[in-house]
């Protein structure tokens, strides 16, 4: 006959973790306190310095200053009718304002709508202008415009150049001028009483300096008339 066997009585855990949760506590708290104590024994680390150490001077002279042919600002900021491109020889003297200097008027009155022109050149900080040209026999003219902009808050030379309206034309960029362009007119400008009119015009702009070229003639233009002139006149600026 099977003897009974009596069920496994259940044990109570909740002292006994209770009391393992208090030495562990315990255990971390002594531990802190032990790391506080040996810091606090310990030589404070110094810190490094703040300052930097003294660099050793280069010894000699330093280098030549620019010369004016070089310093390209003491070029653009001196007589800008000096860097215009001068007439060749055989060639007559065309009008170009006072000696060669032209007003914001005297600009502004070369230009289409003057009135809004003038407006729009005191907006793009114009600083002044010079201006040369010439005429060869009775139909053939060349006429150039160099115009500075202060250029405090915005690129106006660039932003000025790129402004011209040029339709019926054929054009090609200016080398070594990024965004320079010269055109040539397809077709000339008929006018009762009047030989026909072909044109050519040339624009770029380099640092605060917008350029302006145009030829006239009664014969078709070249392409390499416009850009000779165009490229010849970049290379002094």
């Amino acid at each position: 006959m099977p003897v009974p066997v009596p069920a496994p009585g259940r044990r109570r855990r909740g002292r006994t973790t209770l009391l393992i949760a208090t030495a562990a506590v315990l255990g971390l708290v002594a531990g802190t306190c032990a790391g506080f104590l040996v810091q606090a024994d310990r030589e404070p680390t110094k810190l490094p310095s703040l300052s930097q150490p003294v660099l050793a001077q280069a010894k000699g002279e330093g280098p030549e200053p620019l010369s004016a042919a070089q310093d390209r600002k003491v070029k653009t900021d001196g007589d800008l009718r000096k860097l215009l491109l001068t007439k060749p020889k055989g060639a007559q003297d065309a009008e170009s304002g006072a000696d060669g200097w032209l007003t914001m008027a005297d600009y502004a009155g070369q230009l289409l709508r003057s009135d809004e022109m003038f407006s729009d050149l005191a907006g793009a900080e114009f600083r002044r202008a010079v201006a040369t040209g010439w005429d060869v026999g009775s139909s053939y003219s060349v006429e150039i415009r160099l115009v500075q902009y202060r250029q405090e808050e915005n690129l106006d030379a660039a932003d000025r150049s790129d402004l011209w309206e040029v339709d019926g034309t054929s054009e090609w960029p200016i080398p070594g001028t990024g965004d320079g362009m010269a055109y040539v007119t397809d077709k000339p400008e008929i006018e009762a009483g009047y030989l026909p009119l072909y044109s050519a015009e040339a624009h770029a702009w380099r640092g605060d300096i917008a350029m302006e070229i145009w030829i006239y003639d009664s014969k078709p233009i070249p392409k390499a008339k416009i850009m000779d002139l165009a490229e010849r006149q970049m290379e002094r600026l």
